[in-house]
């Protein structure tokens, strides 16, 4: 029976029970249609009467099929019993069979009476177990298949750790800290985050020494930062650092088309680490899941609030003293369900931000321990180049500079490399194409624009290299960067950056007299800072001290009215309208130091910052100009 049990206690196979399941359902099933067949169907009559109602002209309708004979009466005729006497029951319609012996020749009498006569051919009879099994064949081979693809699903995820199956099986190993030995040693350029962390450390490490002055540890800390800042890399520091078992895993994991399945794995995962406490789970993107929840859920949404409801019962599930922490990465903690971040759940939120520059002089130091350096005092000069850059983004340069050191079969990698590859990172690779003579001059005027902007603002970021090399989707490219890092960003400045922004086109409106699609990168950053100004720093008198425009979404859904948006729009357009007229002025009194800049990069394609600035006739800034992190780069396309 499934369910039963052999000699030895074991239970029968799953697919086993399935099968037999299915196989009794289907008996049941069969019994009960064959009973209301037959008990519903027309009277079976003998083969005597029959031949009795076709003399006397009764016969209406017959339907033939082997000795089978079903048949419609031209009026209705009474039952008789056992010994032919006539009973109290008429019928109408009837079934008889033709006996093999019978000699009659009854389909001349039935036309000869007008009767209406169909036959089907005959078919071998299987009999009723054959023709069961061929009825059940169909639904095995489904069953099979189903089964089949299940087995090497969760076989395939279970190979890979994987947080389970088609329906949640399998299980996530945690990495052994002893395997992949990753510590703080490893996270350079963020020492103030790592002195948060290592509260968490040393509770992993001495649970007592907490315990006794009853103080627990966060139950979660929430990782906050954008892409690259080193997030994954300080979580799995963390748990390397504490010696304890790590569980990692991105939250889109969770996920799946079948409702209940994340809030499964969940279960499955939070289960898993309580074995083998102290343990850290880190759960990475962890707005995947966690983003405010709304008032209505369909599909693939109520899956994932089901699983963040799994989360935050498993973390209100910890007292503090099962040893178990949970770290989560996002870019985005703004979109975050407020149920999350409250006390007892992600008690602390951390935030990674950008390297500043001893960040990223520390950062680089990590990452070329590996790698032979002619020269190591270039990681001082490329740290104070590469403002604004993340681990991740130097982890590249690095590993572009030893590429470009290999391919020129160097043994060491020097500070030509180190900088063609902040070359290659910042500006995009060199394209091989030809460019017409009259489109090169326009891009040398468009990039000398750029350039001469940048040189004569007061105040303005250093112009670091100017080409009309055509580089990735650009034609050409001007690369202004900070002297140092800066986080705070005034009215002035901005306006100036707008105004660099447009010195390409309004170089090609005062040389040419119009203007050309080269600008429309321009015109985007130019446009998304002026709206940002506008609707959301308060920088526009039009407007006011108020902030219109979310981050994402339609303004209007927070409460922002069609006639404030066509303000912000107005101010918008007359903010940048006022920049290109103060770009076209600037151009036009230093018109000479523009020519004298387009023939020097007509001539040698590529300007470094000295040759740049001697080239248009303008004196180098001698003090450092206080600008903000991030590089900024002007291009043609």
């Amino acid at each position: 029976m499934p369910g039963g049990g052999d000699g030895d206690g074991r239970s029968w196979p799953r697919w086993v029970r399935l099968v037999v399941g299915f196989g009794l359902a289907y008996l049941v099933l069969f019994a009960v249609v064959s009973w209301q067949d037959r008990m519903g169907g027309p009277p079976t009559i003998s083969y005597s009467e029959f031949t009795e109602q076709v003399e006397d002209g009764n016969v209406a309708e017959v339907f033939s099929r082997g000795d089978r004979i079903e048949g419609v009466l031209e009026e209705p005729a009474r039952r008789l019993d056992d010994e032919g006497e006539p009973t109290g029951d008429t019928y109408d319609e009837f079934v008889t069979y033709r006996p093999a012996f019978a000699q009659d020749d009854l389909l001349a009498e039935l036309e000869r009476q007008g009767a209406t006569v169909r036959a089907e051919p005959v078919e071998e009879d299987r009999g009723l177990v054959w023709n069961l099994l061929i009825s059940l064949a169909p639904w095995l081979l489904i069953i099979g298949f189903y089964w089949w693809l299940f087995r090497r699903q969760r076989a395939a995820l279970e190979g890979m750790g994987g947080l389970g199956g088609l329906l949640g099986g399998g299980r996530r190993k945690p990495v052994d800290p002893e395997s992949v030995r990753v510590t703080f040693d490893d996270v350079a350029g963020i020492d103030e985050v790592k002195a948060e962390i290592q509260d968490v450390v040393d509770y992993l490490r001495n649970p007592e020494k907490y315990r006794k002055l009853g103080a627990r540890a966060p139950k979660g800390i929430l990782l906050a930062g954008p892409p690259g800042t080193g997030k994954t890399l300080l979580a799995r520091a963390t748990a390397g650092e504490a010696g304890v078992p790590f569980f990692s895993g991105s939250a889109s994991e969770f996920i799946e088309m079948i409702v209940g399945v994340g809030a499964q794995r969940v279960r499955e995962l939070f289960a898993e680490a309580r074995k083998v406490a102290p343990a850290i789970i880190f759960i990475d993107e962890i707005d995947t899941i966690g983003r405010a929840r709304s008032g209505t859920t369909i599909g693939g949404h109520d899956e994932r609030e089901q699983t963040l409801n799994q989360i935050l019962t498993e973390m209100d599930g910890f007292s503090g003293a099962e040893g178990v922490v949970v770290l989560a990465a996002t870019n985005r903690p703004d979109i975050l369900d407020p149920a999350l971040l409250r006390p007892g759940r992600f008690d602390r939120t951390v935030v990674v931000n950008v390297p500043d520059q001893a960040g990223r002089l520390a950062i680089l130091k990590v990452h070329t321990r590996k790698v032979p350096l002619a020269d190591p005092s270039a990681l001082d000069d490329l740290a104070a180049a590469t403002p604004g850059m993340t681990g991740a983004d130097l982890a590249n340069l690095v590993n572009e500079a030893a590429l470009a050191a290999a391919r020129d079969g160097a043994e060491k990698v020097d500070r030509r490399h180190l900088f063609d590859a902040l070359e290659k990172v910042q500006l995009g690779a060199a394209r091989d194409v030809v460019i017409p003579e009259d489109e090169r001059r326009r891009t040398a005027f468009h990039e000398a624009g750029h350039a001469i902007l940048g040189m004569v603002q007061p105040g303005a970021d250093p112009v670091r290299k100017v080409s009309i090399i055509p580089r990735g989707r650009a034609l050409g490219v001007t690369l202004a960067t900070p002297e140092r890092d800066r986080y705070g960003f005034d009215q002035r400045y901005l306006r100036g950056r707008i105004i660099g922004a447009l010195g390409g086109l309004a170089a090609e409106q005062l040389v040419y007299g119009d203007i050309t699609t080269g600008s429309e990168n321009d015109l985007e950053n130019a446009t998304r800072l002026a709206r940002s100004m506008v609707g959301r720093w308060g920088m526009s008198d039009r407007i006011g001290p108020v902030s219109v425009l979310p981050q994402e979404g339609d303004p209007r859904l927070f409460g922002v009215s069609d006639r404030t948006l066509a303000a912000v729009d107005d101010a918008v357009r007359a903010l940048i309208e006022e920049c290109r007229q103060q770009a076209l002025d600037l151009l036009r009194q230093h018109r000479d130091k523009l020519e004298r800049l387009a023939a020097a990069l007509l001539e040698h394609e590529t300007l470094d910052e000295a040759d740049a600035y001697a080239a248009a006739g303008i004196p180098r800034p001698p003090e450092p100009a206080e600008r903000d992190g991030e590089e900024r780069v002007t291009d043609r396309r």
